[in-house]
This record gives C-alpha cells, structure tokens and sequence, in this order.
C-alpha cells in the first residue's frame, strides 16, 4: 500500500529547508561538500581531528541527516515525498560510507547512522525504478 504525503509532510520538509539555510549549517554543509572525502579512518582523523572546527561542521552535517532519516524511517515524514526532494542525504551517505564501519567499530556503536543507511538504500532503491543508473551516475559524481 502506496502512502499519500500530507499537508504537514510539506511542512516538516519546509521547516527542515529552513534549518539548513542557517548560517553555521550553511557553512557546514558547504565544507562538507567541497572537502569531505575521507576514504579511511586514518583519513577522517587527519581531515576532522576532535576539537577542531572540521569536526563540528561533520557532526552538524551527520547528524542533521540523520535526524532528517531518522523521520523518514519511521513514518513521520512520507518517504515518497521526501525523496523528491532529499538528494543531499545521499550525498552525505556517499561521503560517510567508506568509513562507517571502522567508526561504528572505533565508537563501540554498531548503530551509529543506522536511519541514514536505511533511507539512503530505500533512496537508492527508489532511484533505480525510477531512472535506472542514476544512483550510479550520482555516486561516480560524489566520490
């Protein structure tokens, strides 16, 4: 059964537009677009070291989106609607991807982005029905 979005789905995406047009998360995010690419741990250390203004800019990124999934994973946001509008969560598993397991392992929290993986492989799913290849193509630009 197909669910339908509601008016406050596209409010919940409204408010969540709005909370990335803050000015740190601005920043944030444009940071972690342009220079996070981390293909290790060893990687992620050097590029985010505690402490360090890198880091908060990858916490804020990180946990925003899976905040944003962890909505969509339960329900609370339509998954359909979302992912006509979301692409930014997919990049951010993109970029978190590789190293996600030596974090899970280093932090002792197998579950560490859990509503991230999940949304960003249902998005991946809806993608290839829809248009196939273009996660591909969308992963090949991202990496």
């Amino acid at each position: 059964m197909q669910s339908h979005a509601t008016y406050d789905d596209a409010k919940l995406i409204l408010s969540l537009y709005e909370t990335r047009r803050e000015e740190r998360m601005r920043k944030a995010r444009a940071w972690f677009s342009g220079s996070f690419k981390p293909r290790s741990l060893d990687d992620f250390t050097a590029l985010c070291p505690p402490g360090s203004d890198e880091n908060a800019s990858y916490r804020m990124v990180t946990t925003y989106w899976e905040m944003v999934a962890s909505f969509v994973a339960s329900g609370v946001l339509d998954q359909e609607l979302f992912f006509q509008s979301g692409r930014e969560l997919l990049l951010v598993w993109e970029r978190i991807r590789d190293i996600l397991p030596a974090l899970r392992e280093k932090n002792k929290d197998p579950f560490a982005y859990a509503n991230l993986e999940t949304v960003a492989t249902a998005y991946i799913a809806y993608l290839e029905r829809k248009a196939p290849g273009t996660y591909a193509a969308f992963s090949a630009r991202q990496r």
